[in-house]
């Protein structure tokens, strides 16, 4: 383990996200490395917005006029995604599943999107991935198998699989949902 001590927030976190990319075993580019960055600045003496009913706020937010919307739009994504990857087992004190984070925030940044390919087409694709980045700023909490195998198989999460995986040898497998 490495310690990592700095006063600039930004740069303080920029090499958190290293250390968390490297335990994930992979490398995001520099746009969405950068915007984690922004985004874990801009939240980090912010705590009231872990309060959100994030659906209300995601429809609320398509009711406003466009400039408005996306403001609001990549604020519900933005937040959703530092929920689910830094709070995931406050979801279970919430009543519900991680996945409704995941699925709203997915949902805030695809409609702020214009193509795939832009940043917030990205964040809404490889919204799991993030996830999965971020949980693993956080020191290893022992997910339980049954908690790793449901974001493992509702959201593909990789992270999920490895934790899985280390609870036993064998090959999990996902449950076909329609008989």
């Amino acid at each position: 383990m490495s310690l990592i001590v700095n006063n600039d927030s930004h740069i303080l976190w920029h090499e958190t996200l290293r250390v968390a990319e490297d335990r994930c075993s992979v490398t995001l580019d520099r746009e969405l490395e950068a915007y984690l960055v922004a985004l874990l600045t801009r939240y980090t003496d912010k705590p009231e917005w872990t309060k959100r009913v994030y659906a209300t706020a995601l429809m609320e937010a398509m009711d406003r006029k466009p400039a408005e919307r996306s403001i609001l739009l990549q604020q519900v994504g933005d937040q959703c995604l530092l929920f689910s990857g830094l709070f995931p087992e406050a979801a279970d004190r919430k009543q519900v599943k991680i996945r409704y984070f995941v699925e709203i925030g997915r949902s805030a940044y695809a409609n702020i999107s214009r193509k795939a390919s832009d940043l917030y087409g990205t964040l809404a694709t490889r919204f799991v991935l993030l996830m999965d980045v971020l949980q693993s700023i956080r020191p290893e909490t022992g997910m339980l198998p049954l908690a790793a195998y449901e974001q493992w198989e509702s959201l593909g999460s990789q992270r999920a699989l490895k934790i899985l995986q280390s609870y036993s040898t064998s090959i999990p497998f996902k449950v076909s949902k329609h008989p």
